[in-house]
């Protein structure tokens, strides 16, 4: 038996951030994580992803050269990112540096798998912590398998398998067209792998706008990608030296490799939210505007483990919650501003609601398209200019209520598009702005100028 003021489940980006903030604050603080302090983004996620997505763009760049700028000759190699992926990222998926950080603080950490025993009492292994001020749950989510018959006798890649590839397959079958099936995908087929891209809904990204949605499957079919709409992964066998995927329609698809991207849940019975009150086959721990979790005192969750769905959303709830645990005030979680990017090429930025979101709210919308090919810097750029600033207004407040930014770096210029809906700027201030020419963003002006003279 064991104390501390605050036990901090799952270090992750929030978790980490939440422990090592109140450490320093100088509380007694006790981390627990079952694998690599750090979580998903920097092991397995968001770093090494990008650090993929960085050489093919690359790869990408050299071969426009042939149009721009004289003569390029390029030479596929996937040990460069390989090695990268393992050597500058991971450390070979070692955590012994971020431990030390940690525990420099004054922090203690146990690595483990904890349980909850009620909201004041933390099990990891044969440690029990009794927990005098608070519990933060932050432990994330786990790649969600479907129900695909005979999944579980083939050998098959989620995320984790993908970013640990020392060799690019000759084919790929990849299950689930959200943001990381549409990365994998681009990722894997610029790099010479035959993909197939399945999909249950009628597009790719089927959250966001249909006309990026359009514009990836255009894009997609010429990097070589088979993108297959509306054919749901129904069965798999093992095939050879690879595996064959049967589809809802009774299409077959056989590939050396197949990767399953279908999202991602929470494991609330792993870690016995049931001693806190909270149904274990709940999606999501419920909470409310400061993510203190309904029913059980001086326990708080954020993250993914309460839908959070982005590293940039735990570290913003970690935020809220280190500062309600000191007691300090601070405004409540808004998602009116929640922004997200698929880092394909071109990349898909979104922040808020979609043209269709929003009129399933009964909102009076209108909306503003500009293409970025006819901007500007567009037909400077000339090749890889794809992409489309495409606004959402609340006609009756006069504000964006949503912003999507797809082109060559359309992750970037979502962030005028997030301040705009997080602070409610006025479309009539934002007509009022200067613009710098000739730049990217300047296609946002074109963007407001079409949605003035829409009705």
């Amino acid at each position: 038996m064991t104390t501390a003021d605050v036990v901090v489940l799952g270090m992750g980006p929030g978790g980490e951030h939440v422990a090592t903030e109140l450490a320093n604050a100088g509380m007694d603080v006790v981390g627990v994580e079952k694998e690599l302090l750090g979580g998903e983004c920097p092991y397995w996620a968001c770093v090494p992803t990008k650090m993929m997505v960085r050489a093919t763009d690359a790869l990408a760049e050299a071969q426009r050269v042939n149009i721009l700028a004289g003569r390029s000759d390029v030479d596929r190699n996937w040990t460069p990112v390989a090695t990268r992926i393992r050597k500058d990222a991971t450390d070979d998926w070692n955590d012994g540096v971020a431990v030390e950080r940690f525990e420099a603080t004054g922090g203690r950490f146990i690595r483990g798998a904890g349980r909850l025993d009620g909201p004041k009492r933390m099990i990891v292994g044969d440690d029990v912590i009794d927990v005098a001020k608070a519990i933060v749950i932050a432990t994330g989510t786990k790649a969600a398998i479907p129900p695909i018959d005979g999944i579980n006798r083939v050998d098959y890649w989620t995320n984790r398998g993908a970013v640990k590839a020392t060799e690019v397959p000759e084919s790929l079958v990849v299950v689930g067209a959200g943001a990381v099936g549409c990365e994998f995908a681009q990722v894997f087929a610029r790099y010479g792998s035959r993909v197939t891209l399945l999909e249950g809904q009628t597009h790719v990204l089927p959250r966001e706008e249909p006309e990026a949605c359009r514009l990836l499957h255009e894009i997609f079919a010429a990097d070589g990608i088979d993108v297959r709409a509306e054919q749901a992964a129904a069965a798999c066998h093992a095939a050879g030296d690879g595996v064959t995927v049967t589809t809802d329609t009774g299409l077959t698809v056989s590939a050396q490799r197949l990767l399953v991207a279908t999202g991602r849940k929470a494991d609330l019975g792993a870690i016995a939210t049931a001693t806190i009150g909270v149904d274990e086959s709940t999606k999501w721990i419920p909470v409310d505007d400061h993510l203190r979790v309904e029913g059980a005192p001086a326990v708080w969750a954020i993250g993914d483990v309460v839908g959070g769905g982005f590293t940039h959303m735990a570290v913003y709830h970690a935020r809220i919650v280190i500062a309600d645990i000191l007691g300090r005030s601070v405004p409540g979680t808004t998602d009116r501003a929640r922004p997200r990017v698929t880092f394909t090429d071109p990349e898909v930025g979104a922040v808020g609601l979609t043209e269709r979101q929003a009129r399933e709210q009964g909102l009076d919308v209108r909306t503003g398209l500009s293409n970025i090919p006819e901007s500007a810097r567009g037909w400077i750029h000339k090749v890889g200019n794809d992409g489309f600033i495409k606004l959402v207004e609340d006609k009756q407040r006069g504000v964006l209520v949503g912003a999507t930014s797809v082109g060559p770096v359309g992750g970037e210029v979502l962030s005028m598009l997030t301040l705009a809906v997080h602070a409610q700027v006025s479309v009539e201030d934002l007509r009022q702005m200067i613009y710098a020419y000739p730049t990217f963003h300047r296609a946002v002006e074109d963007a407001l100028s079409n949605l003035e003279g829409q009705t």
